[in-house]
């Protein structure tokens, strides 16, 4: 088990540095929400930046398979059947925000020069473009109930496993509630929607990497599962 727990903290750290740049650092430089004209000149003159953010999204959705993996091999003993949920959950939101990523990369083709393209005017474009990337903006918060879910499982699992600390199982499951919450303001009260809401998540990334990367994981005889 210690080789699986050590793997998912090199995942974890993957992730969260995909994650970082391809949904926050990347989007953050190149869109404007209110300016359609801005944001295709952002994505003409930084075409590599823009590339760059959906390959490190790459990286970290190729590491959220691997973690839906790890983290079922881990919980698996405490309850094989919430672990597999949480996997599904997993696994499912990485497929939604997979789909969504495609508004993201639509958005650059919409704005190149091919001939099929000019019957559009370049502001109905850019328009386009600037609405691809907000389709792609509607898909992540669709992902974040499904990804909450399944951090919120995961927390349970770790509380009550016994070979991981509590306190972990706990920075997860606030972790899960927060990516619950906050999806649900999106859509139904956008004002209260607060960023603050994903601290916790990236604060439970931060301590589960080290943990895993540093203490493993340990099962009590009792807990092995016998064919591993």
């Amino acid at each position: 088990m210690a080789r699986y727990a050590r793997l998912a903290g090199v995942l974890f750290l993957l992730s969260m540095i995909g994650g970082g740049i391809g949904e926050a650092y990347v989007p953050g430089k190149l869109i404007v929400a209110s300016d359609a004209a801005l944001t295709a000149a952002n994505l003409k003159s930084s075409d590599f930046l823009f590339r760059f953010g959906f390959a490190a999204y790459l990286i970290e959705a190729i590491c959220d398979i691997g973690l839906a993996w790890a983290f079922y091999v881990l919980l698996r003993p405490v309850h094989r059947e919430l672990a597999l949920l949480a996997a599904f959950f997993g696994l499912v939101s990485t497929a939604v925000f997979g789909f969504a990523e495609l508004f993201y990369l639509a958005s650059s083709q919409l704005l190149s020069d091919a001939g099929y393209l000019q019957s559009f005017s370049v502001d109905q474009r850019n328009t386009l473009a600037l609405l691809s990337l907000k389709t792609y903006n509607l898909g992540a918060a669709a992902f974040m109930a499904l990804y909450g879910i399944a951090t919120l499982l995961r927390g349970y699992l770790i509380f009550r496993s016994g070979y991981l600390p509590k306190f972990l199982g706990v920075l997860f499951a606030i972790a899960g509630f927060g990516f619950i919450a906050r999806n649900f303001l999106l859509l139904l009260a956008p004002q209260y929607g607060s960023p603050f809401f994903l601290l916790p998540m990236f604060l439970a990334g931060i301590v589960a990497t080290v943990w895993f990367l540093a203490k493993g994981v340990s099962l009590p005889s009792a807990a092995r599962d016998p064919r591993h």
